[in-house]
Parts: C-alpha cells; sequence; structure tokens
C-alpha cells in the first residue's frame, strides 16, 4: 500500500514462511543477503533473548476444506525458519506457514510460494483475504465495518489447483530479526530481500523433495517488484526457473505511482478515476474502459505533457477532465488536471472521503471543510484493513496450533521506513529491464496480473502501459480487471472471479482443462 511515495504497498497483497517435512530437516546455510545466503535451524541455533525468543516450535495439523465443489484434506504447518549470517550466527527466525493438500504426487502438484508487500506487510492479508482456507467476510451493507468482520471457510481458496506457501519478510507478520540494529542493512533492500526470499525457496523445495514440482510466485502490491526480484534471484543464484508469476495489484515500476509534476503518472493514474466514476454512474464497460485509457495516453497526456492551457483552452480541458471523472471543475482546475490520489480535496466530496485503495468506497470525512493532506485518514491502511491482523493472530493459534505472545506485526512502518529501493544512488531499482530479461530467457514463463478498477495506490494503467511495451513475451503477459480497489478479493464475487481465472491458469500451465 502507498502512504506517501515511496509508501507501503499493500497488498500485493501476504507473506508466510515455507514448511519443512518432520522427517527431513533443512540442510546447514550461511547469509540472507549474499549470493550464497543459507539458513538452517541448526544445533545450536537456539535464539535465548529477544522478541525472536518468544517464537514457539513449529506446529503441524490436520484439515479438511470444501471448496470448488470438493472436500479436500490438508496438511498445514506453522512454523519459523532461522536465517544464518556470513559467519554462521542466526540472524532472523522467518515465520511460515504452507498448506499441502494430502495424498497428491508432489511430481506434479504445483507449489505457490506468496508473499505481500509494503515493503513491510505480513502474510494476513494475501492468506486470509484470497487464496487461504479461510477468509475474512466484511459485513455485507457496510464493507468498511472491520469491528464486525467475521472469518468463514474459504470458499474460493486456491487449494484445488495449487499447494501454498505463505511468508512473512523479515520484521513484519511474526518474523523476527536476532540482531535488530543490523536487520536494515542485512534485509531491508530490494536486492537483499530477493535474495533472502530465493534462498528460503530453495530450502523449502529441498526439504519437501518438491523439485520436480511446478513453481509459482504470488505477490501483492510491493509483492510485484518483489516477485520479479525473487524470480531472477531464483534464477541466478539457486538454479530454479519458475514455471509463473501471479501479481496482486502490483507496483512494477515505482516511478510510475506518482504523479506530481509526472505527466506519465499522472496519465496512467486517470483511467482510474474514470473507472469509478463509471461505476458510480452504472456505465463501467470493458469498452469504456478501453476508451478511458485510450483518452488517458492520447488527449490527456499530450495536454499535461504540453505548457498549462489557458483561457478558454483551460476552462474545456478542466470541464472535460472534470465530467470523466465525477470529481469537481474547480478541484480539477486547482489540481491542473493532474489529480493526486491522495489530496484531500481530490478525496473530499459531499462530506465523504473517498478510499485511496478503493475510490469507490467512503467514510464520514472528518475534515469535511480541508485538512492538511497527511491528515486525512485512510479507511485501508487505519481502518478496515487493520481486522486482518486480529483475525490472523486467533487464527494461527487457535486454529493451527501456533501461539505467542508477540504482537502480529500485520504493517510495519519500522520496515518500510528504513527500506533501500536503490542499489547504489538515489534512483529505485527498475524491474521492466529484469522482467524483460526473464521473458526472454524462459520462454515458459507465464505472467497472471490481477487489478482492481479503483485501485489508485497501483492503479491498472500502469500494468497495461507495462505490458504494452515489453518486446518479448508481452502475449505471455495476461492482465485481468475486477470490480474493487487494492484488495479486490475483499469483494466476494471478485474474489471469485479471480479464483476462476487462476485456476485457469494453472490449468493452462498444467496443460488441462478446468471443469
Amino acid at each position: 500500500m502507498r502512504l506517501a511515495l515511496p509508501a507501503l504497498l499493500l497488498a500485493s497483497v501476504s507473506l508466510a514462511f515455507p514448511a519443512f517435512a518432520a522427517d527431513k530437516p533443512p540442510a546447514d546455510a550461511k547469509t540472507p543477503d549474499a549470493k550464497t545466503a543459507d539458513a538452517s535451524p541448526g544445533k545450536d541455533g537456539a535464539i535465548k533473548e529477544g522478541p525472536a525468543s518468544l517464537l514457539p516450535a513449529d506446529s503441524v495439523t490436520h484439515h479438511r476444506l470444501t471448496a470448488d465443489g470438493r472436500e479436500i484434506a490438508y496438511t498445514a504447518h506453522a512454523g519459523t525458519l532461522l536465517l544464518r549470517d556470513e559467519q554462521g550466527k542466526p540472524g532472523a527466525k522467518v515465520f511460515y506457514i504452507a498448506y499441502m493438500m494430502d495424498g497428491a504426487k508432489p511430481g506434479t502438484r504445483p507449489v505457490s510460494f506468496f508473499f505481500n508487500g509494503g515493503p513491510g506487510a505480513g502474510s494476513a492479508y494475501l492468506n486470509l483475504g484470497a487464496a487461504g482456507p479461510k477468509t475474512l467476510r466484511f459485513p455485507a451493507d457496510d464493507p468498511t465495518d472491520g469491528a464486525n468482520a467475521k472469518l468463514v471457510d474459504n470458499p474460493d481458496s486456491w487449494l484445488p489447483a495449487t499447494d501454498m506457501v505463505f511468508i512473512d519478510a523479515v520484521g513484519t507478520g511474526y518474523s523476527r530479526p536476532v540482531d535488530e540494529e543490523n536487520a536494515a542493512k542485512a534485509y531491508y533492500s530490494v536486492k537483499k530481500d530477493a535474495a533472502a526470499f530465493a534462498k528460503v525457496i530453495q530450502m523449502w523445495i529441498g526439504a519437501n523433495g518438491r523439485e520436480a514440482s511446478p513453481h509459482y510466485l504470488v505477490g501483492e502490491s510491493y509483492g510485484g517488484i518483489r516477485s520479479i526480484q525473487v524470480a531472477d534471484a531464483l534464477q541466478e543464484q539457486q538454479n530454479l526457473i519458475v514455471n509463473g508469476i501471479v501479481m496482486i495489484s502490483p507496483a512494477i515500476e515505482m516511478g510510475f505511482l506518482d504523479s506530481t509534476d509526472n505527466p506519465l503518472g499522472a496519465a496512467l493514474t486517470l483511467p482510474s478515476f474514470i473507472a469509478a466514476h463509471l461505476d458510480e454512474t452504472h456505465q463501467l464497460t470493458p469498452a469504456a474502459i478501453d476508451a478511458a485509457y485510450s483518452y488517458a495516453l492520447g488527449p490527456y497526456l499530450t495536454t499535461i505533457a504540453n505548457a498549462r492551457p489557458q483561457g478558454d483552452a483551460a476552462k474545456r480541458f478542466y470541464a472535460e477532465v472534470a465530467e470523466k471523472t465525477g470529481i469537481p471543475e474547480n478541484v480539477v482546475a486547482k489540481e491542473g488536471a493532474m489529480l493526486d490520489p491522495m489530496a484531500h480535496d481530490v478525496r473530499s466530496r459531499d462530506g465523504r472521503l473517498h478510499g485511496l485503495y478503493d475510490f469507490t468506497q467512503t467514510i464520514a470525512d472528518p475534515y469535511p471543510d480541508g485538512i492538511d493532506n497527511s491528515n486525512s485518514p485512510e479507511m485501508t491502511l487505519s481502518g478496515f484493513g487493520r481486522a486482518y491482523g486480529n483475525a490472523f493472530t486467533g487464527y494461527v493459534g487457535n486454529d493451527l496450533g501456533f501461539r505467542t505472545a508477540l504482537t502480529y506485526d500485520l504493517l510495519s512502518m519500522k520496515v518500510n521506513g528504513a527500506w533501500k529501493y536503490a542499489d547504489e544512488g538515489p534512483f529505485p531499482t527498475r524491474q521492466i529491464p529484469v522482467l524483460r530479461k526473464l521473458l526472454a530467457l524462459d520462454p515458459a514463463l507465464h505472467v497472471f496480473v490481477a487489478n482492481g478498477y479503483f485501485d489508485m495506490a497501483c492503479p491498472f494503467g500502469t500494468t497495461r502501459w507495462t505490458r504494452d511495451h515489453i518486446p518479448v513475451g508481452a502475449d505471455r503477459i495476461g492482465i485481468h480487471l475486477y470490480p474493487g480497489g487494492h484488495m479486490l478479493y475483499a469483494r466476494p464475487a471478485s474474489r471469485a472471479a479471480l479464483w476462476h481465472d487462476v485456476q485457469g491458469f494453472y490449468a493452462a500451465a498444467a496443460g488441462t482443462e478446468t471443469h
């Protein structure tokens, strides 16, 4: 999720860590931030003090789920993995949950590794939101009411199609660094984070004998960036080529997410504003969305990229943008038509405050007369979305038998604030060149992208532009749009539609048909 660029990009969105087969301990290891990074509990790996010492022993439980029209027996592993530094000293305990369908053939059964983004987001979102055996259901009459959200069985779990391994990045969820002072240097950057994930994934695969399985990565929000980087690190450092990547509401290029004095960023955000207005006026169709994108990358971008219009030309242009977006003309004029989705005057209307992560959702505006943007609350990050943390704590403790006194760190601003987006210098690490390389090197690699129409944090226009400018393999990138925002799966109908499409993605990769 995004608070202020570069800020918390939920998603996107969920992490949790791989389970080890009870009868097969992992091999010993070294560092999470080097290409040879390794990890192991080891005989001398006990953590005697600090938050990491409060994490309990692993738990293995057995369950049944009705999904995809059938009953599925599965085993859940919840536990921790010890990452070591270059000298073999404990570096971090990483929390994981793995769900594996009982009786499946490991050689052909896909396994998917899930992670959220932020950076700083824990695993609860994708686990309890989209793909896990349980889902958090919000009241139908007010989906912003987190106090009355209920945990229920998930009929749209991805378990019929794939085993699932959810991972909490170090410093998020229940994952804790052993040495807090050096955690940022060791883990909180684009490349070091990817190297750590790659090694952990490789270890889980080896410990569970899943080398022959099809392997997938699933990332939400900043998890889009993470999925590209982890796929690259797996290939370069761990000799593992993934079969596919699923991105939900992804951030891919950070520069596209800032519309401030950035004509292309503003143009790629505009279709989401238009989509929200089309939904409000019951005119949302694929054809209307295509027209919105064409307008944004055509007349709109041409106008804002040139000298600011004046006189009657300005009035006509601002009136046109106002009509297409539903945002008052005086606000459009004040913003110079380059609409900042975090600006209070853009979000506030008629005493209601529109959501950054779903512009069709509103809450009562606590400052209807106006306020500094930084004090304008966001309902997803600060409101109903927090319910995922409490629900996850209860679920892991009561259903999965993993109980700890630690507070589940759903959104770590400490990790987010310490994150380094650049390898060297001031510029963020770019992802499109890495994605281009992966698609060229790996002709079997397919990418599934899911976007919510009304997501202003990671607008769907940014992924469409990216796909349209990939010279090799663009036909292997599928973009799927759903009613909803950043957490599109919070809407039951969109969660079901996502599962249907993802099921088809896995089936196509396996050369089978969905039923």
